[in-house]
């Protein structure tokens, strides 16, 4: 067992992965890992195309600021 694998994939998950992904191949751990990086990282890319979206319905002169209230 990779131990700094399963350190990856706690740093990933925040926290305690499951009790029998120590038995996993090391590669497969870092597999899983890569997987839900890329994930929250599409995630977080759709969310801030959301805000962004949704800052159209603020009027032109007030999404500076409220742009710098909700993203600071």
């Amino acid at each position: 067992m990779s131990t700094r694998a399963v350190e990856q994939l706690k740093t990933e998950l925040g926290a305690e992965p499951p009790e029998g992904v120590g038995r996993l191949a090391p590669e497969h751990i870092e597999r899983l890992t890569t997987a839900l990086r890329r994930e929250r990282e599409r995630r977080a890319s759709g969310l801030g195309e959301a805000a962004e979206e949704a800052l159209k319905l603020v009027p032109a002169l007030a999404r500076g600021p409220v742009r710098r209230i909700l993203f600071r």
